[in-house]
């Protein structure tokens, strides 16, 4: 009960946070398009829903894959900001609610997975089923940037980092981490679903 009432409760607050920063985001007259154009808001709005999915139907394999790749995404939106973001001019976007999206939800995705590991274990088509959106946002984002000229990240803009090789860099590694966070979460969530298993 208490673990339902924790999804049920971060998952409101994030849905709040991003429906705050978007009222602001449209007050300044920013594009709403580019609003939803950040990874870490789309991962954030998927992670809540698949909380409340949670919350409100029974355990079911369709969530258990929607739970990961919730997990994937987010912990890499804590890995990126962490390591690329962290010191960059975030804006207009509120204290609050970068700390929240940033790095308290990645950490309770994280741990709301090593909590309820899937029931049996995953495969790598599960895997890389995870890779899907990444790979379609990424292709997206820097079609978008080159026709605009904008970028939600100054490492995808070859303009702020040095030209389109730099940018071919930084998407290799940044993909590398997904493969390998990917990986390690679903190796992690099947050892925990076996052990269960065993215990039971």
């Amino acid at each position: 009960m208490l673990l339902t009432l924790t999804r049920f409760a971060l998952a409101a607050l994030v849905l709040a946070a991003i429906s705050q920063q978007l009222i602001l985001h449209t007050r300044a007259s920013f594009s709403v398009l580019n609003f939803f154009s950040y990874f870490t808001n789309l991962s954030n709005i998927f992670a809540a829903l698949v909380l409340l999915l949670s919350v409100f139907t029974k355990k079911s394999r369709f969530q258990e894959l929607a739970i990961y790749i919730a997990t994937v995404n987010m912990v890499i939106v804590g890995l990126v900001f962490a390591v690329l973001l962290r010191n960059v001019d975030l804006g207009a976007l509120l204290p609050w609610v970068n700390t929240l999206l940033h790095v308290v939800t990645p950490i309770a995705i994280l741990l709301n997975w090593l909590v309820t590991p899937p029931a049996s274990p995953l495969t790598g088509k599960h895997l890389l089923l995870s890779l899907v959106f990444p790979s379609l946002y990424l292709a997206y984002t820097l079609v978008r940037g080159a026709s605009t000229g904008w970028y939600p990240y100054p490492f995808l803009n070859p303009a702020r980092v040095g030209g389109y090789g730099v940018v071919a860099a930084y998407s290799l590694a940044i993909t590398a981490t997904f493969v390998l966070a990917s990986g390690a979460l679903l190796a992690i969530g099947n050892r925990l679903s076996r052990s269960r298993s065993v215990d039971n």
